[in-house]
């Protein structure tokens, strides 16, 4: 019998593609998702519902799984405690979805002992009001420190494109997209053009989480996901314009953050992620996992793929 796989939350753009990667290492596959899916592999199954407390609690009594993967992001850290403790005590292994923004700029590739902005930072108002990055940070504190069991792995995901979410800087969903078809100009901040992305694609994120589950060296660990290639956003920029024609213009990055059509909510993620160079070594990861560059998708080709995906949603 295979060893089924829970993913709480999983239903969007990482969930989706480690729910690939698990079934093609052989393994049954729940997800827990507010999205209404249907499934055509009787191998994965879907299962609507917003995963409090409360709700997993009951499911858990009815179901067992050998492991647990949480895509869930709790702004308020202290409610995903007892979400833990459940959780580490009903699988065999259980991974908890971190990012790679708890780290504070570095001068050289990111490792997993980069610092954390949580520990280095003095910027007050950064401080009291990041509600990402900081609750990330704090909720690893507490799964490292508190934690009842030793059963669990941190993973520190870079963002990770899907045809769910098209990423230049913080440009995100379908803009890169609708403005190419509607002849729109994207602007973006200068100061984060030359800078190394912390981007990749979906499917080679979600190959390597996938590919952690089980493996009793990573217990206990905390590991950066990313097949580790290098661009800068303007080359990140210059691929959607080679693919889709979309028009970028940079423009003062002081000019762009007074705007708020331009920065929306994401001015910490500016200022504290996408200014700073995000090159990365993969090598703990890769590892762990006996994955090697061979496995993964440029990340150009990754774009094309879902490019071509978004087109055939929009004749749908």
């Amino acid at each position: 019998m295979s060893r089924k796989v829970l993913l709480i939350g999983g239903g969007g753009t990482l969930g989706t593609y480690t729910a690939e990667e698990l079934l093609h290492l052989g393994y049954s596959v729940d997800v827990i998702c507010l999205e209404d899916k249907v499934s055509d592999n009787e191998n994965l199954r879907f299962f609507k519902g917003k995963a409090t407390l409360e709700f997993l609690t009951e499911f858990l009594l009815k179901n067992h799984y050998d492991g647990i993967v949480n895509f869930i992001h709790y702004p308020l850290f202290e409610e995903y405690k007892p979400v833990h403790k459940l959780l580490s005590k009903n699988t065999e292994h259980l991974i908890f979805l971190s990012s790679y923004r708890v780290y504070a700029e570095s001068n050289g590739p990111i490792t997993e002992e980069t610092p954390h902005l949580l520990d280095v930072t003095t910027d007050k108002e950064f401080l009291e009001n990041e509600w990402y990055a900081l609750s990330k940070a704090k909720a690893e504190k507490f799964i490292r420190n508190e934690s009842e069991t030793n059963n669990w792995t941190i993973v520190r995901p870079v963002i990770s494109f899907s045809a769910d979410r098209l990423d230049v800087v913080t440009v995100s969903g379908h803009i890169v997209y609708d403005y190419a078809k509607e002849g729109k100009t994207v602007y973006l901040p200068d100061k984060a053009k030359e800078v190394v992305a912390g981007l990749d694609w979906a499917g080679n994120s979600g190959k390597l989480i996938a590919n952690l589950l089980f493996k009793k060296e990573a217990y206990g660990e905390a590991y950066t996901i990313s097949s580790a290639q290098r661009y800068t956003w303007g080359e990140i920029a210059d691929m959607y314009t080679e693919i889709l024609g979309t028009k970028f213009c940079w423009i003062d990055s002081d000019e762009w953050l007074s705007n708020e059509e331009y920065t929306g909510n994401n001015k910490w993620a500016v200022l504290y992620d996408r200014f700073f160079n995000r090159e990365i070594d993969n090598s703990k990861v890769l590892k762990v996992t006996e994955l090697t560059e061979k496995d993964f998708k440029p990340i150009k080709e990754g774009i094309k793929i879902e490019i071509n995906r978004l087109k055939e949603n929009y004749k749908k």
